[in-house]
């Protein structure tokens, strides 16, 4: 989506250094995908790495022919992971980047309250996290999953900023009609029962599909799509609850 693919991360005093996706370094991801030498490659990891005990990282051992190493990408046979001690790699994530000063930090997570989204809460609680965006689909099977997401924030005392419904009807290019594929309602409905904020639908948009795979910037190409109103809608109003804090 940011035509980030094939990017190495590299280390410097401060840390890992994010991968800028502009000139003017407004924008600086960091992602798994970057740490992998093939792109297909399944990530499995189970015990320390996942769940917090081991640091992901393979530093330069005193017998390594090239002293150091470049990117997270490059090592060798003589060096090893470090022992484990160090924050697993979604702490690392959040400590062990040189992120520089934020506006804003945004994580995105799967769907589910696994031992992932417990890692993350805990990673970021120290820095006072503004809150969560939670998406769901209309129908009931995502209704009902992300229900549970909402009782973790719950559980875990972090804020929902508010409920998106995404997939919300699909308007026909032509005649501008709109069809419901997948039912309507569902993330409005969730929202209310569980009295956080509902920011908006957005609707199925061949165009934002197509601008998101091609990494190109749907806001400038698209301005007249009927997703547009709604996506800047949402923005604004996630922006009006969560002021940006410098950090």
């Amino acid at each position: 989506m940011l035509r980030a693919q094939g990017r190495a991360v590299h280390q410097c005093d401060g840390g890992w250094v994010p991968v800028f996706v502009d000139q003017e370094q407004s924008i600086s991801i960091m992602s798994v995908g970057f740490l992998l030498e093939n792109p297909d490659e399944a990530v499995v990891w189970r015990g320390p790495k996942k769940n917090g005990n081991a640091a992901v990282r393979l530093p330069a051992s005193p017998s390594c022919p090239r002293g150091t190493h470049e990117s997270m990408r490059e090592s060798c046979g003589s060096c090893a992971p470090s022992a484990p001690g160090f924050s697993a790699l979604i702490k690392q994530f959040v400590s062990d980047v040189a992120w520089g000063q934020l506006d804003y930090l945004v994580v995105d997570t799967p769907p589910g309250t696994s031992d992932e989204h417990m890692a993350t809460v805990d990673a970021l609680r120290p820095y006072s996290p503004l809150g969560a965006l939670v998406v769901t689909t209309p129908q009931a099977v995502s209704v009902g999953d992300v229900r549970r997401e909402l009782t973790f924030c719950r559980k875990t005392g972090l804020q929902v900023l508010g409920v998106v419904e995404n997939m919300s009807g699909f308007v026909c290019p032509h005649c501008a009609e709109c069809t419901n594929v997948f039912s309507r309602g569902g993330g409005e409905e969730l929202a209310t029962l569980a009295g956080v904020p509902f920011l908006g639908s957005v609707p199925l948009d061949p165009e934002l599909c197509g601008s998101l795979e091609e990494g190109r910037d749907f806001i400038r190409d698209f301005p007249k799509s009927s997703a547009f109103p709604a996506l800047f809608s949402i923005a604004q109003k996630v922006l009006s609850q969560a002021p940006a804090r410098l950090s």
